[in-house]
């Protein structure tokens, strides 16, 4: 562009040397293009003895002067140098390099604009996008074996929970098609239900443990896989390849009677270490076990208590209290503790501690018996389960205790009572939540009011009454309650019964169509205490359930592990299930009025309102 400029600023005619001036009757004509021209005067040195090389090649009809940057060169022009020489030259320089210039830059830029478009494209991931709202994942026969409550875990790396459970498949042992139960821990994608590994174990699974654990350097996600008897052993979560595997001769006389508790480094090797609970063929006859978590090996010798209890195995579980000291907190049918340096001391036969176990807590240890013993008693009476509680008012846990007839919220400070509250045949673990905006836990608890009918209730974590009840029927065996948190900071609680018919129908005339055996996932909003969304239904039997996380998309998923009823001689089939909350709300959720409330609630202003809940997993753990 710059050369047709600089052609179009030039009038033909012939130049006079001595003048200056062109001659208009005469057109110059010139045998060399305009590039050569340049490319002689670089060339040749550009000027030379007071003329320009330009003269000396060009043909003296040449079109070598340009009017319009005369005078602007020449003011330029050193001593000694003729200003027509010295501006030709300028100007065809600048000319011929600008088209190269303007190349050279387009080429670098596409050649970054490629290389940009291929780092992302090839070497960065993209997020994925949960896009399966549902899925449902065949597993086979079922075999009757235990089936824990259910880890979610991102092992994979994708950004969302994966499914990992066990389950006891049948198999054939040989061409006679004798069948044999085969233990298989698995772990199923949360985005599609895929297989993502599977490990065959020895022996009934009672626990797998991912979250939280610290028990390699570097540190990688890994998975805690403890059996029914003596098979403890550490895997990668990403493939289910084993780390390590705690050896059987370490428990002789006794079987895990447990999942494996976590604790921080007592060996100094940086990496966490676990305790294990092994009971004896009688069950008074206990010990506690230390192990390393980086190598599986036990930390010392085990430790023996003879205790007296009766009912079902409480804990073993890890109390930190405010000043820091650790105590183990276990019991049959009730809460006893002892302090994890004790164990340290007695397993290693000495009595020099880590820089973790050098505290005490002065509270607790008043609570020693008169005879100095090393158990400390916490609760006795009829305990069916244990939970630590966040306390909105102090860094130390609180403990909610579950009997059969009562709920009793202890202070982690000094295990003085916050509240307590009396229930009838409480059967299913409490489900803690965020029901009203006091920024304190609250818990749903599910009890049996009569035959085939389950009062549902919430109870205030601050002063222990019930703010919200009421009675469903449920032909469903126990199956306990779950609860996730929206970025509200409340609770969205689920739970399963029978179909309900809203209550407005109740006083309609006709007949009611009525599903016997179908079980419904209800979910009830704190916003809308008056109303229950129904958001699907099985017939099956459902064993486990669990919720994840999307964080990507603030989203929830709701994990179902049921068996379908079969004759009986053949075990059911195992099937896993995925439902994404949102997408369950806003297109096939059904509302289910609990009282006629005015103004009445439309289902306008409840989808309006379920369209803006996102959700969050919970700040802190419990």
């Amino acid at each position: 562009m710059a050369t047709v400029l600089s052609r179009a600023l030039k009038l033909p005619g012939k130049k006079s040397p001595d003048l200056g001036e062109y001659d208009p009757l005469t057109q110059a004509d010139s045998d060399e293009s305009e590039d050569d021209l340049v490319l002689n005067l670089q060339k040749n040195g550009g000027v030379k003895n007071g003329k320009s090389t330009l003269e000396e090649v060009l043909d003296p009809d040449s079109e070598v002067e340009v009017e319009v940057t005369k005078q602007r060169l020449s003011e330029s022009v050193p001593d000694g140098y003729p200003a027509e020489a010295t501006g030709s030259l300028e100007q065809k320089a600048t000319s011929s390099l600008m088209p190269y210039l303007r190349t050279a830059v387009f080429l670098l830029t596409m050649v970054i604009s490629m290389i940009l478009v291929l780092v992302c494209a090839f070497l960065i991931p993209c997020p994925p996008r949960d896009l399966h709202n549902t899925w449902n994942r065949n597993l086979g026969q079922e075999a009757g074996g235990v089936l824990f409550p259910l880890e979610l875990s991102d092992v994979n790396g994708d950004g969302l929970p994966d499914i990992l459970l066990s389950f006891t498949a049948l198999m054939n042992a040989s061409v006679l098609g004798v069948s044999r139960p085969s233990v298989t821990v698995m772990a199923l994608s949360g985005m599609n239900g895929s297989t993502l590994w599977s490990s065959h174990i020895p022996e009934e699974t009672r626990s797998v443990q991912c979250k939280g654990l610290i028990l390699t350097a570097p540190a990688e996600p890994v998975c805690l896989v403890t059996g029914t008897s003596k098979f403890l052993s550490l895997l990668h979560a990403s493939s289910g390849k084993t780390i390590w595997t705690l050896n059987p001769a370490h428990l002789p006389s006794g079987t895990l009677a447990a999942p494996a508790v976590m604790l921080p480094d007592l060996d100094g090797d940086k990496v966490g270490d676990l305790v294990v609970l092994a009971i004896g063929e009688t069950q008074p006859d206990l010990c506690f076990i230390l192990v390393s978590g980086k190598t599986g090996n036990p930390l010392g010798g085990p430790v023996k208590y003879s205790i007296n209890g009766e009912g079902k195995l409480i804990g073993p579980q890890a109390h930190i209290t405010s000043r820091g000291a650790i105590y183990i907190l276990f019991g049959f049918g009730n809460v006893q503790a002892v302090a994890l340096r004790d164990l340290f001391a007695q397993a290693r036969n000495r009595d020099s501690f880590p820089p973790v176990l050098q505290r005490e807590e002065p509270e607790w240890e008043k609570r020693r018996s008169v005879n100095l013993s090393e158990l400390i008693d916490i609760y006795s009476g009829g305990v069916e389960f244990l939970q630590m509680v966040t306390a909105s008012d102090t860094n130390c846990s609180d403990l909610l205790i579950t009997t059969k007839h009562s709920l009793t919220l202890l202070r982690g400070e000094d295990l003085e009572p916050r509240w307590n509250l009396e229930l009838q045949d409480i059967h299913s673990q409490p489900a803690p939540g965020y029901f009203n905006a006091d920024q304190t836990l609250d818990f749903m608890v599910q009890a049996q009011s009569n035959n085939n009918v389950k009062k549902m209730l919430v109870v205030d974590g601050k002063s222990g009454l019930p703010v919200w009840s009421y009675d469903l029927p449920c032909h469903m065996q126990e199956s306990d309650a779950l609860s996730v948190m929206t970025l509200e900071r409340k609770s969205v609680f689920l739970f399963w019964a029978d179909e309900m018919q809203p209550a407005l129908q109740n006083l309609e005339p006709g007949p009611r169509n009525k599903h016997p055996g179908l079980h419904h996932l209800y979910l009830l909003h704190p916003t809308f205490p008056t109303i229950l969304l129904d958001l699907t239904n099985v017939t099956d039997t459902v064993t486990a359930s669990a919720i994840g996380i999307n964080d990507l998309q603030k989203d929830a998923f709701y994990i179902t592990v049921t068996t379908s009823p079969t004759s009986e001689n053949q075990p059911g089939l195992l099937l896993v299930s995925k439902l994404s909350l949102r997408w369950a709300m806003l297109t096939q959720s059904r509302m289910v009025p609990l009282m006629e409330t005015t103004p009445k609630i439309s289902r306008g202003e409840v989808r309006r309102f379920l369209s803006r809940l996102k959700f969050i997993d919970f700040p802190h753990k419990f």
